[in-house]
Formats: C-alpha cells, sequence, structure tokens
C-alpha cells in the first residue's frame, strides 16, 4: 500500500491519548486526539477510522467537542454519532458546512480519507464534564472557526491546530498569520501549563511552547514588513526568508506554502494603513 499507517495510544496527566500517522513519499502527518472526564476532543481522520475504532470504544465518553472543521480533526465524528450515538459540539461557524459531505482537494482525500456529514450542535463559552468546568476560547488564524479547551480544574489545555509545531514555515491559503499571533496573545492571557495539541500531542511546559511560538512569529512579521517596505516583492521576501523548499508544497499544488505566510502578514499591513 502506498499510504502507510501507525497508531498508538498512551496516557500523560490523566488524558488519554490516540495517535495516527500517515506516510507517503516523504510527507509523515500526525493527527491525535484527546479523551478526559468524559469528554473527547476532536475525531482524527476518516482514513483512520479502523485504527482508532477499538480506542473509541473503550472510552468511557459523555460527549464530544470539536476544535474545528478540517478534515483531520471531524473525519471519525460521524462513526461516533453513529455508534455510540454522541452528541458533538463545534463552533457554529462551521456546523452547516459539516452536514453536509466535506469538499476538498484530493490530496487532502488520499491522506484523510473522505469525511461524512454529521450533525454538531452549537458550543457555548463553555461545558461541563463530570468534575470541571471548561473554557471555549476562539482562537482564529489557522481556521475561522478554531477553538481551544481549557479545563479549568486541571489547568490543561487542548490547541488544536494552534501550536503544531513552533516555527512555522508553511501555512494554508486562507491561514492568517497576524491573526494568529492574535490568538497566541489572548490564550496566552490564561491560566494553564500543560499542553494537548492534535499535531505534536502532549507538551508539558505548553505555556512556554505558545511564548516561543508566539515570539517567533511576531519576529518574521516584522521581518517581512522590513522587507516589503525596503521594496522588496512577496516573491523575493519568500526567497530570503524560506529558502528551503518543502515536499507538501508540492504535493498540495500550493494550498501549503510559505508564500502564504508573506502575503498575509502584507495584506494586514496594508489594511492597518489603509485604516490609519
Amino acid at each position: 500500500m502506498l499510504l502507510k499507517k501507525r497508531f498508538e495510544q498512551e496516557t500523560a496527566s490523566g488524558v488519554h491519548i490516540a495517535k495516527g500517522t500517515l506516510t507517503f513519499q516523504g510527507v509523515r502527518l500526525t493527527v491525535h486526539c484527546f479523551a478526559i472526564d468524559g469528554v473527547l476532543i476532536d475525531t482524527g481522520a476518516a482514513s483512520l477510522v479502523s485504527e482508532f475504532a477499538n480506542f473509541f470504544k473503550s472510552l468511557d465518553i459523555d460527549q464530544v467537542v470539536i476544535t474545528h472543521f478540517h478534515e483531520d480533526h471531524t473525519g471519525c465524528a460521524a462513526f461516533l454519532q453513529n455508534e455510540r450515538q454522541l452528541p458533538i459540539y463545534m463552533n457554529e461557524i462551521m456546523i452547516e458546512y459539516c452536514n453536509k459531505q466535506a469538499d476538498y482537494p484530493m490530496y487532502r482525500k488520499f491522506f484523510w480519507g473522505n469525511r461524512p456529514p454529521f450533525q454538531a450542535k452549537p458550543i457555548a463559552k463553555t461545558f461541563s464534564t463530570r468534575r470541571a468546568i471548561w473554557d471555549v476560547i476562539h482562537t482564529p488564524g489557522h481556521a475561522v472557526d478554531h477553538l481551544a479547551f481549557l479545563n479549568r480544574e486541571t489547568g490543561q489545555l487542548f490547541t488544536g491546530d494552534l501550536y503544531c509545531l513552533e516555527k512555522t514555515k508553511v501555512v494554508l491559503r486562507e491561514e492568517s498569520v497576524p491573526t494568529l499571533i492574535e490568538s497566541l496573545r489572548k490564550v496566552l492571557t490564561y491560566d494553564f501549563n500543560e499542553m494537548f495539541c492534535a499535531h505534536a500531542g502532549y507538551i508539558k511546559d505548553g505555556r512556554t511552547a505558545l511564548q516561543r511560538k508566539l515570539n517567533y512569529l511576531q519576529e518574521l512579521q516584522g521581518k517581512i514588513i522590513d522587507l516589503y517596505e525596503q521594496g522588496a516583492t512577496l516573491k523575493q521576501i519568500q526567497s530570503i526568508l524560506f529558502s528551503k523548499k518543502y515536499p507538501i508544497t508540492y504535493l498540495s499544488f500550493g494550498e501549503w506554502s510559505s508564500s502564504h505566510i508573506v502575503r498575509s502578514v502584507i495584506e494586514e499591513y496594508h489594511m492597518k494603513k489603509i485604516s490609519e
């Protein structure tokens, strides 16, 4: 089989963690979902439903919450709804989209599979589990509906795709680095330490990791603006700051690219100039 799959599970600080890994021609993608105190956070990808099924069946959970609508986070939602009749909650912005068969590029379907329709309910500003109250934090940038979830009782933060890695080199076409910076600033005002990232997994000192990512993006934003003000074009800035080429850029036909980082910063720069 061209696409190699691997499934692992572990427990860290009372959180049950499922990890699925997909590998194809130098591209390695990983996704996690997490369960604690009767709630499952994200559902993994449809292409991994066979690998995740036993994990899901072993869980003592009452509900599912979704960080955002992307197919690697919602791919097994329909399975959980059909098999367990569990209520699913997410940002209402993309509920209607998730009610229908997902439409996204073929390379993403190759990796993550076809996300079946599912029915979700709007999530409130907080939600309750068996022993805790959780804050629901709107953190757009990666996706318009993106949420992070903070367990007030344990101080554990579940960040979806807010973190992923410290030094971002490529982003999706619709992502906004300035918006992501604001979301990082927002989430760092909350009281937490441990972080559970949908792609990086468990990070013990999550606050420090998120602060480093914020520092990196702010510095990167400053460099892009400086070069642009000196007269450099988008392509020139990309060449200067992101000389390395990544397989995902070619595989995705440019949907993932460092050029989107540069463009999003320059677009925000122009918007601020117009409003001044």
